[in-house]
């Protein structure tokens, strides 16, 4: 077969075991296809992932575009966006910057000790907004066990449990992920409270399945519980690859925690014509 294609250079990041295939196409378009980002997701025939970003530039600010590992698009990636801040101010030294994603403009700093914060921007409340299918409260749904709607960007569906622990996830995920109230499919959380302002967390992520953290669902889980009255606007999470924290503020729901580069690769001109 005649070679068309051009290595593709990679990173690959993770947040607490959320983790990322990265391609900087600021300075070179990247052509991915939904076939060969599911065949980058391939943990077994490509490298694996749960979401993959894309790097570009729009209006001189770094933009993300991010893929779930079925190829679907989403709008919003918290432990993502935290990665590729962190990797852009190392980059250039900077402490602050703006990125901008479908969701809107983001601002990261760096909090130190290795952290980084990100403001994820308001929380949608609204029915409309998250979407849903029909207008309702979205404090409390009409599905047993009564979940709380929440939309980061992307679509958040957190059930309040005793135990987040003895929930069968991967049971119980994909049967809400595709319930007929969110037409775009949803995240979904199950969270219990531990302490004082301090949740445990697991999230069923849509086009994903189980994952070891998720910056979004984190954000949409402290947001839930707030408005819930069981926490205060500002929680630690515990996930079950480690803990984030979330403070909800006037100017948007900040999210913290630590993030991994883990190595750097190059898709060979080879491997993609095989996965165009």
């Amino acid at each position: 077969m005649e070679q068309t294609s051009s290595p593709l250079p990679f990173m690959k990041m993770h947040g607490l075991g959320n983790d990322f295939v990265v391609i900087d196409s600021r300075e070179r378009e990247a052509i991915l296809t939904a076939s060969r980002i599911t065949a980058i997701a391939d943990r077994h025939r490509g490298v694996g992932f749960d979401q993959l970003a894309v790097i570009s530039l729009r209006a001189g600010l770094p933009h993300l575009t991010f893929y779930n590992s079925d190829g679907s698009t989403s709008a919003a990636c918290g432990n993502a966006t935290r990665c590729i801040a962190r990797h852009l101010m190392d980059s250039t030294g900077e402490t602050t910057l703006s990125l901008t994603t479908d969701h809107g403009t983001l601002r990261a700093v760096d909090a130190g000790s290795g952290l980084t914060s990100v403001n994820m921007g308001p929380p949608q409340l609204d029915w409309a907004d998250i979407p849903l299918a029909e207008e309702m409260d979205t404090l409390e749904l009409p599905i047993e066990g009564s979940p709380t709607a929440t939309g980061m960007g992307n679509p958040h569906c957190t059930f309040f449990v005793d135990n987040a622990e003895t929930v069968a996830l991967d049971q119980f995920g994909p049967r809400y992920e595709h319930h007929p109230l969110y037409p775009q499919r949803t995240n979904v959380q199950v969270a219990s409270l531990i302490g004082p302002d301090h949740l445990r967390m697991r999230v069923w992520e849509r086009g994903v399945g189980v994952t070891l953290a998720s910056g979004s669902s984190s954000c949409a889980t402290a947001v839930a519980a707030a408005r819930r009255g069981l926490t205060g606007r500002k929680v630690r999470i515990d996930l079950d690859g480690g803990t984030l924290h979330v403070d909800w503020r006037d100017d948007g729901v900040w999210m913290t925690g630590p993030t991994a580069h883990v190595f750097d690769g190059v898709f060979t001109a080879q491997w993609l014509d095989a996965n165009p």
